[in-house]
């Protein structure tokens, strides 16, 4: 009678990585190009064979929270447990440009999770810090240019009221009017943009 045999025949791996016995082995899959633990799956091999590329018999310890992931290592000795940052939005301490993670492993120098607030935050090694001085000129240059707007938008208001008079074609309430835009463009020439941001703009004349 032929003897039966229910039973998987398991391979073994020798001290040179090659199988001193043929049979099925598990085996655990890395990506060829990331090095990501993918899966774990059964192989069959042949005596005095390895297992396939990016396969290897040792099993990963798994990370127990987010925001970590299983790699093989450089030198494919061992599974290592590396940061996971992807999907996250990360900023360049350089130019502060938001960057979309798409790869595994801690951060270069060059990026960092943390928000910068204003335009003129700068990278000090360890947190953004606000250029208060740059800050404070962009607002006062900002606010000039308003005051210089709303300036010559009331000089033309008053001289197009100015030349009704004159030619006694204004009605009582452009007579009126014109006072209101002349102490407008007064108070708004009175302005002083050194506390921008901090200004209280005078209210149009309707």
């Amino acid at each position: 009678m032929k003897n039966y045999n229910l039973d998987i025949e398991q391979a073994e791996i020798g001290e040179n990585r090659l199988a001193s016995k043929a049979g099925w082995i598990k085996v655990y899959i890395a990506d060829p190009q990331t090095r990501e633990y993918l899966n774990a799956s059964m192989e069959n091999i042949y005596f005095d064979v390895s297992v396939s590329a990016g396969a290897y018999v040792d099993a990963p310890e798994l990370p127990t929270k987010a925001g970590f992931a299983v790699i093989r290592s450089q030198d494919e000795t061992k599974w290592e447990i590396v940061a996971d940052h992807r999907t996250k939005t990360a900023y360049s301490t350089e130019n502060r440009q938001p960057i979309e993670i798409d790869f595994i492993g801690d951060l270069p120098p060059t990026l960092t999770l943390l928000e910068p607030k204003t335009e003129f935050d700068t990278w000090n090694g360890k947190k953004w810090v606000t250029d208060v001085e740059a800050q404070k000129a962009a607002f006062v240059a900002i606010a000039d240019n308003e005051k210089a707007q709303r300036l010559d938008e009331a000089e033309q208001q008053i001289l197009m009221l100015e030349r009704k008079i004159r030619l006694e074609m204004a009605t009582d309430e452009e007579v009126a009017l014109l006072k209101q835009w002349e102490i407008y463009s007064i108070k708004v020439s009175d302005v002083d943009t050194s506390t921008a941001p901090d200004i209280d703009w005078p209210i149009k004349p309707e």
